[in-house]
């Protein structure tokens, strides 16, 4: 299985009274973080973790809680994890199987972009990417809007997902509830808004034949259209469309 964690902030005392962390002191945040991270993740399991992994403790200390830490360890730097100049990882990059400040994964059908900070824009994000990201502290409430507003950029961090590392399949999950917006050459598409004059099926599918399409009759209770290829549904008009996964979109008409 892989896993995702961000903005562990181990060691970091101030963070529990802004971040309104429900620990009583750091060595409880501290063993309260690994002992989520541990219960979900294996030994053999794969685990990202997209940056500030402590802060205000020095490398040995935290080496020696990374140590804790189960999984095979990848970590994206983020702010806190640096240092010098030119920055450097400071902590002992043995414990990771990498270390650098951006990667991107294909898993699970999907497209995953990674980094320590999140990006306006990313490769492949209108063709249904997911990007991963921690650094802002956000609580649940991002995430789900995020979903809502058809963005699929997800936090990671701890404080938005209950102090737990997040799952390939809770990621997998949130992004197929979460329609991404495209633009093509005559329409402008809004999330539930087509302007313009809408394209029909038949002229959609020539201009996108990579993508796999997934057809709902609106006519019939949005049902899923298996003969699509008919020209009574090619001459229909695109109502909605995005996508609900790599190279696979579902189209309303």
């Amino acid at each position: 299985m892989i896993w995702f964690t961000s903005d562990l902030h181990l060691g970091h005392e101030s963070v529990i009274k802004m971040q309104d962390r429900p620990f009583a002191d750091v060595r409880e945040m501290n063993n309260a973080l690994i002992h989520n991270i541990n219960e979900c993740v294996s030994g053999n399991d794969t685990l990202y973790i997209l940056g500030d992994i402590s802060h205000h403790i020095s490398a040995y200390e935290t080496n020696a809680l990374i140590k804790r830490i189960h999984g095979r360890k990848h970590l994206l730097l983020g702010n806190h994890d640096v240092t010098g100049e030119p920055e450097y990882c400071q902590y002992d990059e043995s414990l990771f199987e990498s270390v650098g400040y951006y990667k991107k994964i294909n898993a699970y059908n999907l497209n995953i972009i990674m980094m320590h900070f999140p990006m306006l824009s990313w490769p492949k994000a209108t063709a249904g990417s997911v990007m991963l990201h921690g650094h802002i502290h956000s609580g649940p409430a991002y995430n789900e809007a995020d979903m809502k507003a058809g963005i699929r950029r997800f936090d990671v961090g701890v404080d938005a997902n209950n102090y737990y590392p997040v799952s390939i399949m809770q990621v997998k999950q949130w992004a197929e509830k979460t329609p991404v917006s495209i633009t093509s050459r005559e329409n402008l598409y809004i999330p539930g808004v087509w302007t313009a004059v809408p394209v029909t099926l038949g002229k959609f599918a020539a201009e996108h034949p990579d993508r796999k399409l997934v057809v709902y009759d609106s006519q019939n209770e949005n049902e899923e259209v298996k003969g699509f290829h008919q020209d009574v549904f090619l001459q229909r008009k695109v109502i909605d469309a995005h996508s609900i996964g790599d190279g696979v979109w579902s189209v309303t008409v």
